[in-house]
């Protein structure tokens, strides 16, 4: 998938040569609106398929699901600030979990903290390369306006963080130590896109072609047994109908809310009221 996600990902550096800054906007809420948001739409699936052997009915799931759902969407009213910064913390490691789970394989507290870290250096690559507009829109969010120096900091602690955290991985995973090249030529790459890109189109870039695609090969191989076109298919067919209803509370919240905030800000407290749930599925589905 790494070398699927290369050469996605060039052609969409490519793309940023002959798109506005507007077009790179419309086209990146469109892929996330579809691909990125599919990733996350069989999340009832899923975790039907992880308690299968459990006493759970499917009315309890969607419950649950929702209530968590509802929980973040009523913190990210109230408590703004702390609502995003949970957002980060659980993103972070949710994009390190998908990325590293088919190339490590003990599960040790280690890895745990080395993939959250290495999730959030990503996230902090992409903010500090577009640290003007990530600053408006966090503000947006929050009523916080954050110095552009923040993000520098936060870039440089990261990067010494990941630097002794990956240290330690090589000492105590042998398996890790076969990927280090491999994947430091990937950071580089992702940090040349985001430099190229702006915030919104360089998160999509690796949202979609980094996450959400190799994320729905895995799921697909969890489900049905392996991947392939017509398993794939059966994929979109079972989640094309919590996919609509995903679509369809977009558009109202962002009909209810479009003079409020800008949408941008509107976008990302709704994908993190839906991150919540489905990072700790994904939790689940890696632990199974």
């Amino acid at each position: 998938m790494s070398k699927i996600s290369i050469i996605t990902s060039f052609a969409g550096l490519w793309l940023t040569s002959y798109l506005s800054d507007n077009n790179q906007l419309i086209f990146g809420f469109f892929l996330i609106f579809t691909f990125g948001i599919l990733h996350g739409a069989n999340d009832l699936v899923l975790i039907h398929q992880i308690e299968n052997n459990k006493k759970t009915t499917f009315v309890k799931i969607i419950v649950s699901y929702l209530l968590i759902v509802t929980g973040s969407v009523v913190l990210f009213t109230l408590l703004p600030l702390l609502a995003l910064l949970l957002f980060i913390l659980v993103s972070g490691y949710h994009f390190g979990e998908q990325h590293w789970a088919s190339l490590i394989e003990n599960k040790t507290s280690v890895r745990k903290l080395f993939e959250l870290i290495y999730g959030l250096f990503i996230l902090a690559v992409l903010l500090y390369v577009n640290a003007a507009e990530a600053s408006k829109i966090i503000f947006e969010i929050t009523g916080l306006l954050l110095p552009l120096t923040f993000f520098t900091l936060s870039t440089v602690l990261l990067s010494i963080l990941l630097l002794i955290s990956t240290y330690i991985m090589t000492r105590e995973h042998s398996d890790f130590k076969k990927n280090i090249i491999e994947q430091l030529f990937y950071l580089i790459v992702l940090v040349v896109i985001f430099k190229s890109s702006s915030l919104i189109w360089g998160f999509t870039i690796y949202f979609i072609f980094w996450h959400s695609i190799p994320s729905l090969n895995d799921q697909i191989i969890f489900l049905y047994g392996e991947y392939s076109l017509v398993n794939f298919k059966k994929y979109v067919k079972t989640a094309f109908g919590y996919w609509i209803l995903s679509i369809i509370g977009i558009a109202v919240l962002y009909v209810w809310a479009k003079d409020l905030i800008i949408f941008d800000a509107l976008f990302f407290s709704f994908l993190a009221s839906i991150t919540f749930p489905h990072a700790l599925v994904i939790l689940k589905m890696f632990k199974k």
